[in-house]
C-alpha cells in the first residue's frame, strides 16, 4: 500500500464514490488507486467544471465533494470551485499533484511555493502532506472540517513521490473513518429559545429568512411547520439553498434579487434569520433596508458567523432545525396567536409585486426569459426532477416567476452569483442522483464557459436537459447599460450568433432549437426521456425582469 491507496482507502470509508478529475501533474498515482478501490473517476475537459462538480455535489447531498486537478495552473483554475462553495458554505475537498517533494527548491516541474497558500483564504483547512503515512491522517481533518459548524471548502496540496511512497502500516496513525456528510444537532440554549418565542410573539410584523443553513440542518418539515403555526411570513435570500418544498401561503419568495422584492424588510419589526448572513441581500441590514429600530434573532450552529457583520439583539448558538423545533414548543407553550394579519398584508404586497410575472400573460412579440420559465414552471414543480439554474439574467426571471416554493432539489449557482457554474452542477446532479431527471436552466454567456464539457456529460453517460436562453448578451449587463446610458453607449455586453444546436449535435448531444414558446414544454418532455444530454436553444430578446412596466 501506497500514500495514495491510503487516501482512497478514507474517501471510500468517508462515503465518496466519486472523484471529479482533470489529469496532469501529480494526478496519476491517486487515479490509479481509485480505479484499483472501485472509486469512480470522472475526467473532465477544465478543471473550472470538476471542481463546480465537487462544490454541487456538496450543496445537492450535504456530502462532501471531491476533485483531483494538476499542479500550479490546474490548481490555479480550480480555485473557482473553491471559491463558490466558500460563498455557499458547501462541503468541498480540492485535491492538488505536484511535482515529488524530492526536487523541491531546485525548479521542479511547475513548482509553485505558495499553492497552499492561494487556496486558504477561501478554505477552512488547507495543507501540503509530506508524509505518505499521514495521508489518510490529513484527509480526515480536512473532511471533518468541510462538515463541521459551517460547512465549507477545504484543500490538500499533495506531491507525486509522497502518494506513490510504499507505507508501513505500523506508522500509520489510527484515525476513525470520516462521515464524509454534514449532520447537524446543537439545540440551543432553551432559555433563549423561549426568549425568542416571546419576542417573536410580541412583534406586529416579525419576517423570517431562512437561508443555506436551514438545508444543512435539513429543517424543510420543522420550517413548514412553524410557519403554518405562526403565520409568519417567510423569504430566502437569492440563490441560498432552499427547503421549501412545497408551496406555503406563509412563503412569499426571495429577497435580495436585482429585480426587487415586495416591501417586507424596510417594515419588519423583528427578522428572525435562520442559517445565513446578513449581507448585500439583506441590505447589511441597515437603514433604510431595515428599520433602524428592527430587532435581529439570528440562528446559527457556527459560533464565528453567529455574530459576524452586525451585533444581533438575540444571539442563538444551534442548529436551524433544532431551533426551530424548539421555537415551535415554546409557542405552543406561549398560546400565541398566530400572525394572520400581517401575513394577509405580506401575502397582498407580495402579490402586488409579481403581478406583472404572474398574472400578466407574457409579452408578446420576440420572446423573452419570461416565456422560458413559464414553459419550464410544471417541471421545475415535478417532485422527481432536479432543477438547476445558472448565473445571470435568465436566473433572475427564474426567480421572479417561480417563486410559490423554493425546494431542496432546486439548486442554483450560488451566493456568489457565479455564471458559467451549470455544466458541472448537471454532471454532478446526475451522478449524485442517476435516476432522477436532471433540467439545468443556463444563458449563452454562462452556457459558453465550460461548453466542452458536453462531452464528459456524453462520454460518462450522464443525460440531462439543458435550456439555454440565448439573448446574444451579457444580459443584465446590456439591460443596465441601456437604462443608465442609452442603447447607443453599449460596450462589451454583446456576443454573437452561435448554433448552439449544431455545437451541441458535434459533441454527441441532442440540439434543439425552440422558436416559438409552444415548442419549449415538448421539447423539454423528450429531452428528459433521452439517454444523452439534449441542449434546447431558445432565442429571446434582450430584457431583464426589472424592464418589464409596473
Amino acid at each position: 500500500m501506497n500514500g495514495a491507496d491510503l487516501m482512497v482507502q478514507a474517501l471510500r470509508e468517508a462515503g465518496v464514490t466519486h472523484v471529479s478529475v482533470l489529469a496532469g501533474n501529480g494526478t496519476n498515482p491517486l487515479m490509479h488507486a481509485c480505479r484499483k478501490a472501485g472509486l469512480r473517476v470522472v475526467d473532465t475537459r477544465n478543471e473550472q467544471t470538476a471542481a463546480y462538480m465537487a462544490d454541487a455535489t456538496g450543496r445537492l447531498t450535504r456530502r462532501v465533494g471531491v476533485c483531483l486537478v494538476s499542479a500550479a495552473v490546474g490548481h490555479a483554475n480550480a480555485l473557482i470551485g473553491l471559491v463558490n462553495a466558500y460563498f455557499d458554505g458547501s462541503p468541498m475537498l480540492l485535491i492538488s499533484g505536484e511535482s515529488p517533494e524530492a526536487q523541491s527548491g531546485l525548479g521542479k516541474f511547475q513548482e509553485m511555493p505558495e499553492q497552499v497558500a492561494m487556496a486558504a483564504p477561501v478554505c477552512k483547512y488547507a495543507r501540503r502532506v509530506t508524509e505518505p503515512e499521514k495521508t489518510a491522517l490529513y484527509l480526515h481533518e480536512a473532511l471533518n472540517a468541510a462538515t463541521s459548524g459551517r460547512p465549507g471548502p477545504v484543500h490538500l496540496t499533495v506531491p507525486m513521490d509522497v502518494l506513490e511512497a510504499e507505507v508501513d502500516p505500523a506508522r500509520v496513525p489510527h484515525t476513525p473513518p470520516s462521515p464524509g456528510v454534514v449532520v447537524q444537532h446543537a439545540p440551543g440554549d432553551p432559555g433563549l429559545v423561549r426568549q425568542a418565542a416571546q419576542w417573536l410573539a410580541q412583534a406586529e410584523r416579525p419576517l423570517c429568512v431562512a437561508g443555506s443553513g436551514a438545508f444543512y440542518a435539513d429543517a424543510g418539515r420543522a420550517l413548514a411547520e412553524f410557519a403554518a403555526q405562526t403565520d409568519i411570513p417567510l423569504v430566502v435570500p437569492i440563490w441560498d439553498r432552499g427547503v421549501v418544498d412545497q408551496p406555503l401561503p406563509q412563503f412569499l419568495g426571495v429577497v435580495g434579487a436585482a429585480s426587487g422584492e415586495p416591501r417586507l424588510l424596510p417594515d419588519a419589526d423583528l427578522l428572525l434569520i435562520l442559517g445565513t448572513a446578513p449581507d448585500y441581500r439583506l441590505g447589511f441590514l441597515q437603514p433604510p433596508r431595515v428599520r433602524e429600530d428592527v430587532r435581529v434573532i439570528r440562528v446559527d450552529v457556527d459560533p464565528v458567523e453567529l455574530r459576524r457583520r452586525r451585533e444581533p439583539d438575540l444571539a442563538i448558538l444551534g442548529d436551524v432545525r433544532s431551533v426551530v423545533e424548539g421555537l415551535s414548543q415554546a409557542w405552543r407553550a406561549l398560546g400565541a396567536e398566530p400572525k394572520t394579519e400581517w401575513l394577509r398584508e405580506a401575502r397582498r404586497r407580495e402579490r402586488a409585486f409579481r403581478r406583472r410575472w404572474l398574472e400578466e400573460p407574457a409579452p408578446p412579440g420576440p420572446m423573452t426569459g419570461r416565456h422560458i420559465v413559464d414553459a419550464l414552471r410544471p417541471f421545475a414543480a415535478r417532485e422527481d426532477v432536479l432543477f438547476l439554474v445558472d448565473g445571470g439574467n435568465i436566473g433572475q426571471w427564474a426567480h421572479m416567476a417561480l417563486c410559490d416554493r423554493y425546494p431542496s432539489r432546486w439548486l442554483t449557482c450560488g451566493a456568489s452569483g457565479v455564471v458559467g457554474w451549470g455544466m458541472g452542477g448537471a454532471i454532478a446532479a446526475k451522478l449524485a442522483y442517476p435516476e432522477r431527471p436532471v433540467l439545468l436552466l443556463s444563458g449563452d454567456g454562462s452556457f459558453g464557459f465550460n461548453i466542452a464539457d458536453l462531452e464528459t456529460a456524453v462520454r460518462h453517460r450522464t443525460p440531462f436537459v439543458v435550456v439555454l436562453a440565448d439573448d446574444q448578451a451579457w444580459g443584465i449587463v446590456q439591460s443596465g447599460q441601456e437604462k443608465t446610458l442609452g442603447r447607443e453607449c453599449l460596450v462589451g455586453c454583446q456576443l454573437g450568433p452561435v448554433r448552439y444546436d449544431l455545437v451541441a449535435q458535434g459533441f454527441g448531444c441532442r440540439g434543439v432549437r425552440a422558436e416559438r414558446p409552444e415548442e419549449i414544454a415538448p421539447a423539454v418532455e423528450e429531452g428528459l426521456q433521452a439517454d444523452c444530454p439534449t441542449v434546447i436553444q431558445v432565442p429571446i430578446q434582450v430584457l431583464a425582469p426589472s424592464d418589464l412596466p409596473e
